[in-house]
């Protein structure tokens, strides 16, 4: 698969999830924005602030420059991704992170991503479970998920709460084995098997009742969210030492948290 067809598998995510989710919102539609990387290459914010979603983005990008930012390599890059957040207005319907992405550098090229579940507050077992089952019966032909579910763990910790931010998912990153088609493979399972993981989890929340009480909670656990984004978070801290848009990096953040 070319860099343009990797392009347009994630283009083609990203318009299969945003349908999905306006489908929860009767008169809120996401707004889309273009942006220029100043190296080239360049992205498109997509951000919806509805009744059901007080807020969600789900931002693609395909970006290259002359030399890579990180430690991972030298050199010109190439780096393409759609990654989405979602903040609900009821404290009951969980906060869901996705994040699929391909890099290339002179030297190597890899592939990372995963999506996970966070609670604002109201964690359900039966949630947690049916957010798990998915991704491991994604993972299962590969035999990953106990080694991405994993690494979920140990990366979605907050070392100053001592405790994950959510309840697990999958993540990996700088996967690449000989076989690069079976990569690709289990790379797209993973994004295609996002919203048959969280579809069911907001079908059964968005429209429970919840109290004033709840949602100061709801509030509280997103000031925790905050924290290990603009503390611990591999994404923004690439995007910003990349030159990204900040304002596409930034579109994790809640609208509405506490401290």
């Amino acid at each position: 698969m070319s860099r343009d067809e990797i392009v347009v598998f994630l283009k083609n995510l990203r318009d299969e999830i945003i349908a999905a989710f306006e489908k929860f919102e009767t008169s809120h539609r996401f707004q889309r924005k273009a942006w220029n990387h100043r190296t080239g290459g360049g992205g498109e914010i997509s951000v919806l602030r509805g009744d059901v979603f007080e807020k969600a983005a789900v931002n693609w990008s395909a970006v290259s420059g002359p030399q890579f930012p990180m430690h991972d390599g030298s050199g010109p890059f190439f780096a393409t991704g759609v990654s989405l957040i979602t903040h609900m207005s009821n404290p009951h319907a969980p906060t869901v992170h996705m994040n699929i992405r391909y890099i290339e550098t002179e030297l190597k090229s890899w592939l990372g991503g995963g999506y996970d579940l966070t609670p604002m507050g109201f964690p359900y077992d039966e949630d947690t479970r049916h957010f798990h089952s998915v991704a491991q019966q994604a993972l299962d032909p590969y035999g990953l998920y106990a080694e991405f579910s994993k690494n979920a763990r140990e990366y979605y910790y907050i070392p100053h709460w001592q405790r994950e931010r959510g309840v697990g998912g999958l993540f990996f990153d700088h996967f690449h084995t000989e076989d690069f088609n079976r990569d690709l493979a289990m790379w797209q399972t993973v994004g295609k098997t996002f919203l048959n993981a969280i579809l069911p989890i907001y079908d059964k929340r968005v429209g429970q009742p919840y109290t004033p009480q709840e949602r100061e909670e709801q509030l509280k656990k997103r000031g925790q969210y905050a924290e290990f984004n603009l503390i611990y978070d591999r994404g923004t801290k690439f995007g910003f030492a990349s030159g990204g848009n900040p304002e596409a990096i930034l579109c994790s953040m809640p609208p509405l948290a506490k401290w």
